[in-house]
């Protein structure tokens, strides 16, 4: 966007005048699935940021808008109360804390503001394409109805939080490297909640289809990028990779080789998904782990 070279300026301006630091980052052109892919880069670069400098808190400027217009598409595409909440004010992440701390107000509150202080803002000229999706909620649904109903839309945020803080267990999903497990909750519908968290901390959002295969399979590969293992009393996600979806004769382990009869037997006798052994041979820290934990019950 030809604007953004402005934008770019003017945050400049302000960080000299606040005497803050600044970074910036020039994205690649995005040809398809524009708003996945820059959301993607978005947050890759924030928590490169957050991890080269020890930040602790992400801070980004959602507003109530952003909060219903997500709430509408999720209802539109079909979605319980947790996901429907939505946006939380401040979420832990399992390196910082995000925090928006503009979601209960309106846009409209904030140009108030904005006008009233004589502070310069910026719109993204962006937002007026209606092709892309997000957008076409906002000028059809969202707006007209914020407009209307401002105050009761508030108020449901409010309920839907009480609701989703008493319906959802907050557990914290345990990692080693990128092998990340949890005990299984009360409901497969709590586990498929919390599986779908922690993929969005890993930038990719489960699909309606892919939920309803956690619902009935005990083993699913997700968005290519994933392989999720409900095993026993637990949970297991770990990364997969193109080269996955064809079982390789040959892997390695400081160095290489063929995964010898011991190790298939452990695993046999485990009672461990074929799909997950190849990683976990690859990994001898996870399958330690994986180990202890399916001795135990």
């Amino acid at each position: 966007r030809k604007q953004s070279e402005e934008e770019l300026k003017y945050a400049h301006e302000l960080a000299s005048i606040h005497n803050l630091t600044i970074h910036s980052f020039n994205a690649p052109k995005i040809d398809k699935n524009f708003e996945a892919n820059a959301r993607e880069i978005r947050y890759y670069f924030f928590e490169q940021l957050i991890k080269t400098y020890g930040y602790e808190n992400l801070i980004t400027a959602h507003h109530l808008g952003d909060r219903f217009e997500w709430m509408l598409m999720q209802f539109c595409k079909g979605a319980g109360c947790a996901e429907i909440a939505g946006m939380q004010s401040l979420q832990k992440r399992e390196a910082y804390t995000l925090v928006r701390p503009l979601l209960k107000l309106d846009k409209k509150e904030l140009f108030a503001y904005l006008h009233a202080n004589n502070i310069k803002y910026f719109q993204d000229e962006s937002n007026l394409d209606e092709d892309i999706k997000r957008n076409s909620f906002r000028h059809s649904y969202a707006s007209p109805l914020l407009e209307r109903y401002l105050d009761g839309i508030k108020k449901s945020f409010d309920y839907l939080d009480e609701d989703r803080a008493s319906l959802v267990q907050e557990v914290q999903v345990q990692n080693i490297k990128d092998f990340a497990y949890f005990k299984k909750l009360h409901s497969k519908r709590a586990d498929i909640f919390l599986i779908d968290k922690y993929l969005k901390s890993q930038h990719y959002m489960l699909s309606a289809s892919e939920r309803e295969q956690l619902k009935t399979q005990n083993s699913a590969v997700v968005g290519r990028k994933f392989l999720v293992i409900q095993e026993k009393d637990f949970v297991f996600i770990v990364p997969c990779s193109e080269s996955d979806f064809h079982t390789p004769r040959v892997f390695p382990r400081n160095g290489s080789g063929r995964m010898p009869k011991e190790f298939k037997e452990e695993c046999r006798v485990l009672k461990i998904s074929p799909k997950l052994r190849p990683y976990l041979y690859k990994n001898e820290e996870a399958f330690l782990k994986i180990k202890e934990l399916l001795r135990s019950v």
